[in-house]
């Protein structure tokens, strides 16, 4: 009986692949470093029924049109913004991502670019390289106080609780969220209060980004939005780079509208290394690395593999 076929366009930690041999599938893998064209893309799934994607594949209508024979597309990621759902589900083709798996891995990069950020750690090991540390000054590179400090939370699910619930452990701060739903859990333990998004822009001493990117969120945080928040505002984004607009980051922060920046995730990606981001104080930008641990992204490739194990035997991911 012939194998079906599973086609991974990214080399993945091997638990991926292992998986899927020992279910006796065959598997086929992008061999290169480099991210595949789209057309080569195409081509090599022409012969495989299910792919095992990055959140860096463009799964567009094109794509899908070109592929009408795949029975399942798993992403090896939380957000599936890259497919395009509704022309999937036409088709007939499941998709599966990864959530839960990159929750914690994803919180702590969040609340370590909240603490970077709050007490110049880029900036001043910058001014170690310049030979700018020549002797103590008690005015320079004053950080800001967490403790005691209001922490609002965009998209309270499970990572945005994790950045919380480590916030408030630590520095005692203050949850607010901005969601459509009530979130009962964080209200109960952490004390988290429910409100508007002006009001979270305006009492958020750090606003921690942690939404979904869809067409009612994409670039909700514009020049509108920066210019409701605390000049003392550190803004984090963790999530899609697509929800915050960079050319009004920029300008927030070059006009002094808000006070720093924490970024793991940009538009586009990978960042120009000309971005004036990249070279301002009080900004830390970082290369999408949320679920960069060798567990994290270990339990990506098992569940991303299973998806698709358990698509073939069960009729579902």
């Amino acid at each position: 009986m012939e194998k079906i076929k599973v086609f991974i366009s990214r080399q993945l930690p091997i638990t991926a692949e292992d998986l899927l041999s020992q279910a006796d599938f065959e598997v086929v893998v992008w061999q290169e470093e480099y991210p595949m064209p789209k057309s080569t893309l195409i081509e090599q799934c022409q012969s495989a029924s299910a792919l095992l994607c990055t959140g860096i594949d463009e799964i567009d209508a094109g794509f899908l049109e070109a592929c009408p024979h795949l029975e399942i597309i798993s992403t090896f990621a939380v957000g599936f913004d890259n497919i395009d759902i509704n022309a999937a589900t036409k088709i007939g083709i499941s998709v599966g991502h990864t959530p839960g798996v990159l929750t914690e891995a994803t919180a702590e990069i969040a609340f370590g670019l909240m603490l970077s950020v709050a007490r110049h750690f880029l900036d001043t090991n910058r001014q170690i390289g310049k030979g700018e540390w020549k002797y103590f000054i008690p005015t320079k590179n004053l950080g800001i106080d967490l403790k005691g400090k209001t922490l609002g939370i965009f998209g309270l699910g499970a990572i945005g609780f994790e950045m919380a619930r480590r916030s408030k452990a630590v520095y005692d701060m203050n949850i607010i969220y901005c969601n459509r739903n009530i979130n009962h859990d964080a209200e109960k333990q952490l004390g988290a209060k429910r409100v508007s998004m002006d009001e979270l822009l305006s009492q958020s001493d750090v606003l921690s980004v942690h939404a979904s990117l869809n067409a009612d969120t994409k670039g909700i945080f514009n020049k509108g939005a920066f210019s409701k928040m605390k000049k003392t505002a550190i803004f984090i984004n963790t999530a899609r780079g697509g929800l915050h607009v960079e050319e009004d980051l920029i300008g927030a922060l070059e006009s002094n509208e808000i006070w720093g920046a924490g970024l793991d995730v940009t538009n586009p990606e990978p960042m120009h290394p000309d971005n004036k981001l990249l070279s301002m104080p009080r900004v830390l930008v970082l290369p999408h690395i949320g679920s960069s641990t060798y567990f994290t992204r270990s339990e990506m490739a098992r569940l991303a593999a299973e998806n698709i194990i358990h698509f073939f035997r069960n009729g579902k991911p």
